[in-house]
């Protein structure tokens, strides 16, 4: 049933200062059939983030965070057409059973499915992996929970630049903050 050829992205050699296009290989897989369980993914968004250098491994296919449409599935809970969230890395398909596997080794978190009422032609299925997704958690959270922050307030963000700082700026604004980013 599934009859589709992966591309996965896999570091070549470690990259200093920008990556090159030289520093990855893009490697094609045959995927198996599904199995019953089983659901195909296809990529739509993947994240680009700066601790990737840190986990990076010569080798293997590039870590990270992806949205993802199912294209396939032999599971009744993941219907064709559905999004999900997961850690994927960087390849376009990945052939997973969501209840019991971790993909080989690929995904380091469960699947987990976005509501299709929350993302439409409104907004767009990438925030899940930004402002609504960890990103925004990261910073409403870590900003209401232990800064308490109070109206007229001064808030100073040395992350200010990152995207995590950058929303607790927007958000400290909205609760009435004087703001400072550097």
């Amino acid at each position: 049933m599934s009859g589709v050829k992966a591309r996965k992205y896999v570091l070549r050699s470690m990259f200093h200062g920008a990556p090159k296009k030289e520093d990855f290989e893009i490697v094609e897989e045959e995927l198996s059939p599904l199995q019953d369980g089983e659901v195909l993914f296809e990529a739509e968004w993947w994240t680009v983030d700066p601790y990737m250098r840190l986990v990076a491994v010569v080798g293997e296919t590039m870590t990270g965070g992806q949205v993802a449409r199912v294209i396939q599935s032999k599971n009744k809970d993941y219907e064709v057409g559905m999004l999900a969230i997961a850690s994927f890395g960087w390849r376009t398909h990945t052939v997973i059973d969501p209840a019991k596997d971790t993909a080989s080794g690929l995904v380091a978190t469960p699947v987990a499915k976005l509501d299709p009422t929350v993302f439409s032609d409104d907004i767009s299925s990438s925030t899940a992996l930004g402002i609504l997704g960890m990103t925004g958690a990261t910073a409403y959270f870590g900003f209401q929970r232990l800064c308490q922050p109070k109206e007229g307030e001064t808030l100073v963000v040395t992350g200010a630049a990152g995207a995590v700082g950058s929303a607790v700026g927007q958000i400290a604004k909205l609760r009435g903050c004087r703001v400072v980013g550097f």
